[in-house]
């Protein structure tokens, strides 16, 4: 009882446990109602080091197009061509659903604590502070779970990047060479890299990384639609419905491909004009246009390019033994190695502020150093543990993006709109509860049946 009473006590003043981080200024649960339409947080944020909103737009496109796109063919053979092209599409607008609601619940706790910013983890806390009463206690342990959620996300989002740039490497390299070295060790060869990338702290520094990466995967992909669209076969040669039991893998393959969720808070707080970040048009609303277009027409043309016979990168169906095709697989490796470093940002970004305290003000900056390190080797570790991408990406979809890309951000809006926003007939609760629905069928289903196909691939 002196626990939830502390915490409950701690209500009155709602910013009180938050991190000194956000120079949060003092309130009344009381008196926000009245008081919330005054403030405007965007006018009380530090942007000495912001990004302008093609910056942010960079940010989260490449936060989008990752692995995950390559994977796409290979989603739409486990979903069908028909129903793989539409659930694309309908995933794809439920996850931009979640992230808009996610920023506006942000913005709106914003006004109604008075805080400048917040990040995903204080925006789960505060929507939890400022509810109802009864889920009050619940604000630290939802703050908790949101950071170990991010963390985990993130880790595990890295680890699939470090299986798909060793595997590329691998397919180019043991062709030139004419040998089959295991991809293992080309995992192990990328360790520097990844440590230097891994020490980048500012998003701002991420930007040119960001561009290049996305110059890169544009020129990847161009070539890569050429194949495609020179090999496309008629309709017959595939499946319009794949079977029940492949659906788990289309859906928790799509979620993980187009999730991005984890650096949506920190590029819409890092904006000169984070207003601009909602809205029509808008930097949210632009970009995933952009990335579920191209989800679906890679999705559905590589399909009908490749047949059965897509496995989880299209860029591994292309013809090894010809050199553009090598170009391809060289471009889009390197793209997903600059993109390392803002996969991985938001994670190492909550695991150096949590081991703080471990360390004396002497030696912080040594110990942040090497927590990080630590952390990339973490990533090195797990993909030399499953090197085969496609139950890993399905795996991670599953257990990871669709609890914290579809269920967080519901929850978050329902308890922070319970008291009186709830709307006629309360729809957004029903609504919200449908997306929750969904998230659970997603983890319990696409966790199955990717778990057995790991075992399935140990035992062969």
């Amino acid at each position: 009882m002196g626990r939830i009473e502390k915490e409950q006590s701690a209500s009155d003043n709602p910013m009180k446990e938050f991190s000194s981080s956000t120079r949060i200024a003092p309130a009344v649960i009381g008196e926000y109602k009245e008081k919330d339409e005054l403030y405007d947080p965007f006018e009380h944020r530090d942007k000495r080091q912001a990004t302008s909103d093609l910056g942010s737009l960079a940010h989260l496109l490449k936060s989008s197009l990752g692995t995950g796109i390559l994977a796409m063919p290979h989603a739409i053979k486990n979903g069908g061509l028909l129903f793989g092209g539409i659930g694309t599409i309908i995933i794809g607008i439920i996850c931009s659903h979640c992230v808009h609601i996610l920023v506006r619940s942000s913005h709106v706790l914003c006004r109604r604590t008075r805080t400048p910013q917040m990040t995903y983890a204080e925006t789960a806390y505060a929507a939890f502070l400022c509810g109802p009463k009864p889920l009050r206690p619940w604000a630290n342990i939802s703050k908790i779970f949101v950071n170990a959620a991010l963390c985990a996300t993130y880790v595990s989002g890295a680890c699939v990047y470090v299986v798909f740039v060793a595997t590329s490497i691998k397919q180019v390299t043991d062709f030139r060479t004419d040998t089959n070295i295991d991809v293992r060790l080309y995992i192990l060869a990328l360790i520097p890299a990844l440590i230097l990338l891994g020490q980048v702290r500012n998003l701002k520094y991420l930007v040119p990384f960001s561009m290049l990466a996305n110059i890169f995967m544009i020129c990847g992909f161009s070539i890569t639609l050429y194949y495609i669209f020179s090999n496309v076969q008629p309709l017959d040669s595939v499946k319009l419905f794949s079977s029940v039991e492949n659906l788990p893998r289309f859906f928790a393959t799509v979620i993980f491909a187009i999730e991005g969720i984890g650096v949506v808070m920190p590029v819409a707080n890092n904006m000169q004009k984070p207003q601009h970040f909602l809205g029509c048009p808008s930097v949210l609303n632009i970009t995933m246009s952009i990335v579920v277009g191209l989800y679906a027409i890679l999705g559905i043309f590589g399909y009908l390019a490749y047949g059965e016979q897509v496995v989880g990168s299209i860029t591994l169906n292309l013809p090894t033994q010809e050199d553009l095709a090598q170009v391809v697989k060289i471009l889009i490796a390197a793209a997903v190695l600059f993109t390392y470093g803002l996969q991985y940002f938001v994670a190492l970004e909550i695991i150096c502020n949590s081991a703080k305290h471990i360390f004396s003000h002497k030696y912080a900056a040594v110990g942040e150093t090497a927590v990080r390190v630590v952390m990339v080797l973490v990533t090195v570790v797990v993909a030399l543990l499953v090197p085969s991408l496609e139950p890993f990406i399905s795996l991670v979809g599953a257990i990871f993006f669709s609890i914290l890309g579809i269920s967080i951000p519901a929850i978050v809006e329902t308890v922070s709109c319970w008291e009186s926003h709830l709307g006629t007939f309360k729809w957004r609760l029903w609504k919200n509860s449908l997306l929750i629905l969904f998230s659970l069928l997603a983890l319990i289903f696409g966790s199955w049946i990717s778990i057995l196909d790991i075992i399935e691939i140990y035992k062969k």
